[in-house]
């Protein structure tokens, strides 16, 4: 789970101005860089994956990847089917049910979610990746008590795992509980794994708390100062509407794992 920024990388792909890079993807790419492609790179990335894809559609680092690049994309439907013939083609790898929990998750399909990631699950060697993924799920289904046992149960597989120690931030973020995300968002951008979306996260939450100028500051570190104050300004009028937590609630469900 990673995976997966919330409503400040939502404002990225509507506003951002290109990065000078290629956007092209390998299957060597890290999952990092994927992470801060703006759209314009997205789109040539899935592109150049989907190429790929469709010379080699049962190739597995092949497909997760296009199917990752998709959902950041937006195209949640079309990563979805992507995993579902993976998960047709490998179904005993325990990664790519994995991701298929995820994209099953990224369309709202929660419960279908929940029984793809405990059946890739396996009780005596447990995977912290997919007690993280039941965790986030749970969290959507209103489970956070349960998710957070999860969690904690995966530290302590992987001990100060990033992905892990944002989910759990995450958790505490949709209940209303900022100063406990904040705790759990700033140990994540120092733990193992960080990337730029665990960083542009622990923005978030202090942005949420009205502290613009320091979430302002940490975003500029992810991205050009264009998007940074673009995203802040974006939380800026998210936080003067009645309904903000229920856009962050949309907003997760969106882009979450």
């Amino acid at each position: 789970m990673t995976a997966l920024a919330l409503v400040m990388a939502a404002s990225v792909a509507g506003c951002a101005k290109d990065r000078m890079t290629t956007g092209s993807v390998s299957r060597s790419t890290p999952a990092a860089s994927v992470a801060s492609m703006n759209g314009t790179e997205l789109n040539q990335a899935a592109n150049a994956l989907g190429q790929a894809y469709a010379k080699q559609p049962k190739d597995k680092a092949t497909a997760l990847r296009y199917a990752n690049v998709l959902q950041m994309n937006g195209n949640v439907d079309q990563s979805l089917a992507v995993m579902r013939k993976a998960a047709i083609d490998h179904p005993k790898d325990r990664g790519v049910l994995a991701a298929y929990g995820k994209a099953l998750a990224a369309a709202g399909e929660l419960q279908p979610a929940l029984d793809a990631v405990r059946r890739a699950q396996t009780p005596e060697y447990p995977d912290w990746r997919l007690l993280s993924a039941e965790g986030a799920i749970l969290d959507q289904l209103g489970q956070a008590d349960a998710a957070r046992a999860l969690y904690r149960k995966a530290l302590n597989l992987q001990p100060n795992e990033a992905s892990i120690l944002s989910n759990l931030g995450m958790s505490y973020l949709l209940e209303g509980d900022l100063q406990s995300a904040e705790q759990y968002m700033r140990q994540a951008s120092q733990g193992s794994g960080a990337d730029s979306r665990v960083r542009q996260n622990l923005a978030l939450v202090i942005g949420l708390q009205g502290r613009f100028d320091e979430a302002e500051q940490i975003a500029r570190q992810e991205l050009s100062p264009d998007q940074a104050e673009a995203n802040v300004a974006y939380l800026r009028s998210m936080m003067s509407q009645q309904n903000a937590w229920s856009q962050i609630s949309d907003d997760n469900k969106k882009t979450r794992n």
